[in-house]
């Protein structure tokens, strides 16, 4: 290898881009399971492996504009720099996706470290080298790694402010600095000279005085963006976006001119072309988008829907096309060995460019899900399809260098780009035709009867307006003359909550959130249609639709109306091997009296009891819900993050606060900030308050906060245990509703799984202080909490005490309504197993039942 070129391996250079490229694409298709994906995705992309390279690439154009070879000190240093921006960046990803703050804080230091150093060795070599004339794309360097260590100091505050409106504007300055200022000035920098190189052209006359000149346009125009939103001055923010394009305008003519004089060829020009028009487009629409929004939550909204684009569009596919190109170079060999690992990178180029391409453009728009699955699959495959050719590339290049044959090029023939053109359009129509199928095949699921009913079809056309709000649609009923064809124009004007359409006939509008709007073309309507919400609870709510069509047939069709009826539940069954019970201790109390938690809202699919399954909505993932524990005067700020496909919310009972605001339902994707102080003991329960109540209880959003008393004596064991209902829907399926107002639970259960502690039983000796916090969660059933075969000597009932550890006296049960709660202790004097039950038996029998297992 040569190493004062700095050609050849060089592991700390070459894997770590391979590593989170390979991790983005495990991601991808691991996105269900994995916590945070979208801003994981995101940061894998851009933080990871986009700031890697720019520390290796930006040192290399620096090196060869300025006439500044490496050498072996440099090399060790440089490898030092890029060991800690890498390791920074698996600790800011590891400490944001575990909520473990400080080990962000450590990731941001390590990664700012690195970057500083990075940028000083460039002014450094400014200074000494000799004039140059693109030494401006060196400043254009120095400018992007002056401004990352803000914008990577203002995403460390962003972790830790959770608190709208603030979270949103940071989340603004945040993604300004770092995707204007340090992938944007690095990018644009680099394409001055680097882009007629591809492209195999001279560089255009003036384009460095234009480089000079765009680059204080662009550097003000960032900071004025970010400024803007930390100010609370929108306009300004605005105003930096417009300013940026101006300076990318500026830049446009030296690349206009160069890809006239010879036009893009091959992957690493088309994927850089796409990555500017995404960039500039999307800049575009940020300008629209900001300037149309009334409030920053609607600035949220938007933001987030350009962000993946941006991250994808312009971040993956600028790095894959610049790398397409620079891999070969910088493994070197010579003409034949750098051309055989290009050939090898130019695979199926024009077809994977525009697959990508054309895929993400129907993912910027609101299509069904399914749709948008498909095609996200598309671009996840065409970028994905970067690290087999590039283990080929570097095999051809190997080759080469032991004196064997290259691969042949393909011939460049004048339609090439235009056939790949066709079959890439034709991959995102299937992707796009095969995402319709799925969703009307998942439709068909309840598919009915045709709506036409055989009439014959008048020709005309009924359009109804329909509006989804308050656990109505308005109107409730549509009138249509029968045989014309309805067209439903549906919109949710619900501020919080997500809602659907669903028609008996098996058409749905699919999931929308607050404002979005879908148009169902119902067809020709020859009888009565029943419509109604199928978010869970929302139809008993009230929340259906009637389609009347007049002079037609007057019957219509049921619909769902037919409850998902489980078998019955064999609770005799011992659980899987490798079970594993909640956990029921009692957290141990933080010295602090300030306790942070972020909250995140998951849909996963679970075991309840042996061999039966349901798709529960949770607080972080479990049911119960993580227990928080603190004393009186304590304060709680809990960060509830929504990360499942509907509206939730959250209401603590260990906090006195208005409900209006901190209670309030947030859509899919929201967040808010529930701040509280403890001011009375007990075990409080909290919960979903979103409608219907109880059906989001039940299926599983509760969880407990502990605030001991004052004087409350040590124990030697302390257990919590909240007993709750189970209204089984179909085997994987959500809560039945239909059960759940007729109160016939299917199981009654501690800690979400029925008879658990009778496999795994909670410990105790002969002699110990055994303290039980109970919790009824309900929502329906009383409980009468009980030790067979002991009795308690102290209870404690919402917030007084009962009975307290006298000689004489003694308690059986603990008796608790819905959402009441609680504590007994007691003491055992023998060995054995002592079982606990809730004393209402046919509960008991449903599963509320476990085990103390006692020894000496």
């Amino acid at each position: 290898m040569n190493r004062r070129s700095g050609r050849g391996f060089w592991p700390l250079r070459d894997l770590p881009v391979v590593f989170w490229l390979f991790a983005t694409v495990v991601v991808a298709l691991l996105h269900p399971m994995v916590p945070a994906p979208r801003w994981l995705l995101i940061h894998l992309v851009l933080l990871g492996a986009v700031s890697h390279s720019i520390l290796v690439w930006s040192r290399h154009f620096a090196d060869a504009l300025l006439r500044a070879p490496t050498g072996p000190v440099e090399r060790r240093e440089r490898s030092l720099r890029l060991l800690l921006l890498n390791v920074g960046v698996l600790c800011v990803v590891t400490g944001v996706v575990a909520d473990h703050w400080f080990v962000t804080v450590a990731g941001a230091a390590a990664v700012i470290v690195a970057v500083g150093w990075h940028g000083t060795r460039l002014v450094m070599q400014l200074r000494t080298a000799l004039p140059g004339r693109f030494a401006v794309t060196v400043r254009y360097y120095v400018a992007a790694a002056a401004l990352l260590p803000v914008g990577v100091t203002i995403g460390v505050v962003l972790a830790r402010v959770q608190a709208d409106p603030w979270h949103v504007r940071l989340l603004v300055a945040h993604a300004s600095i770092n995707l204007l200022g340090w992938i944007g000035l690095t990018a644009l920098g680099t394409l001055v000279t680097l882009w007629p190189t591809i492209l195999r052209t001279r560089i255009a006359s003036g384009a460095e005085s234009s480089a000079r000149r765009a680059l204080p346009v662009l550097l003000v125009a960032v900071l004025s963006a970010a400024a803007g939103a930390l100010i609370d001055v929108r306009l300004l923010t605005i105003a930096g976006y417009l300013l940026y394009l101006a300076g990318v305008g500026l830049l446009a003519r030296a690349f206009v001119t160069a890809a006239r004089s010879r036009p893009p060829r091959d992957f690493s020009a088309y994927s850089l072309v796409a990555a500017l028009v995404w960039f500039v487009g999307c800049l575009a629409a940020l300008v629209v988008a900001l300037s149309t929004a009334s409030t920053w939550s609607q600035v949220d909204a938007r933001f987030t829907w350009f962000t993946p684009l941006l991250a994808a569009g312009f971040g993956a596919q600028l790095l894959i096309g610049a790398l397409a190109y620079l891999i070969p170079v910088a493994l070197g060999g010579g003409p034949s060995a750098v051309r055989a690992a290009s050939v090898m990178l130019d695979r199926a180029g024009g077809l994977r460019a525009v697959a990508a391409n054309g895929a993400l453009v129907v993912c910027a728009f609101p299509v069904p899900a399914a749709v948008r699955v498909m095609c996200a699959g598309v671009v996840l495959a065409a970028f994905a399809s970067f690290l087999p050719l590039l283990v080929l590339a570097i095999r051809a290049s190997h080759r080469v260098k032991r004196g064997g044959a290259g691969p042949r090029p393909v011939p460049d023939r004048p339609n090439r780009l235009r056939r790949a053109s066709v079959v890439g359009l034709a991959v995102v129509m299937t992707a796009v035709a095969a995402g319709v199928i799925v969703g009307e095949v998942d439709a068909g699921a309840i598919r009915g009867e045709s709506a036409a009913a055989g009439v014959t079809a008048t020709g005309r056309t009924t359009v109804a307006k329909v509006t989804a709000s308050d656990m109505r649609f308005h109107p409730a009923t549509i009138s249509v003359p029968s045989g014309d064809r309805l067209v439903i124009e549906l919109t949710n004007a619900d501020t919080e909550d997500v809602h659907d359409l669903v028609l008996d006939n098996g058409q749905d509008s699919g999931r929308l959130r607050p404002g979005a709007s879908a148009r169902m073309d119902v067809g020709t309507v020859g009888r009565d249609v029943a419509g109604w919400c199928s978010v869970i609870g929302h139809r008993q709510m009230g929340m259906t639709l009637s389609i009347v069509a007049v002079g037609g047939e007057s019957a219509a069709a049921s619909g769902d109306a037919t409850a998902h009826h489980h078998s019955a539940v064999d609770l005799a069954r011992s659980p899987a091997a490798g079970f594993t019970a909640h956990d029921p201790h009692l957290p141990v109390l933080e010295p602090g009296r300030v306790h942070r938690r972020t909250l995140h809202i998951r849909e996963v699919e679970r075991e309840v009891a042996p061999g039966v399954t349901q798709k529960l909505w949770t607080y972080d993932g479990s049911v119960p819900g993580p227990t928080l524990h603190g004393r009186i005067g304590d304060q709680f700020e809990i960060t509830l993050v929504n990360e499942s496909e509907m509206g939730h919310s959250i209401d603590f009972h260990a906090g006195s606060r208005a409900p209006d605001q901190v209670m309030r339902t947030i859509p899919p994707g929201g967040r808010l900030v529930y701040r509280f102080t403890a001011t009375r003991a007990g075990i409080w329960m909290y919960h979903c308050s979103t409608m219907p109540m109880s059906a989001h209880i039940a299926n599983g959003l509760f969880g407990a906060v502990v605030i001991d008393p004052p004087d409350l004596a040590p124990v030697d064991q302390s257990y919590v245990l909240l007993q709750s209902e189970l209204y089984l829907g179909a085997d994987g399926g959500e809560v039945d509703t239909d059960k759940l107002l007729a109160e016939h639970p299917d199981l009654v259960v501690f800690n979400g799984y029925a008879n658990q502690y009778d496999q795994q039983p909670l410990r105790a000796r002969v002699g110990e202080r055994v303290r039980v916090w109970v919790l009824d969660a309900g929502p329906n059933r009383t409980s009468a909490f009980h030790v067979v075969g002991s009795q308690f000597d102290t209870t404690y009932l919402e917030g007084a005490w009962t009975l307290r550890d006298t000689a004489t006296g003694g308690s059986q049960s603990l008796a608790l309504a819905p959402s009441q709660g609680g504590f007994v202790e007691l003491t055992f004097t023998e060995p054995g197993r002592y079982p606990f039950v809730s004393h209402q038996m046919i509960d008991a029998e449903r599963g509320a039942h476990g085990t103390f297992a006692v020894t000496r």
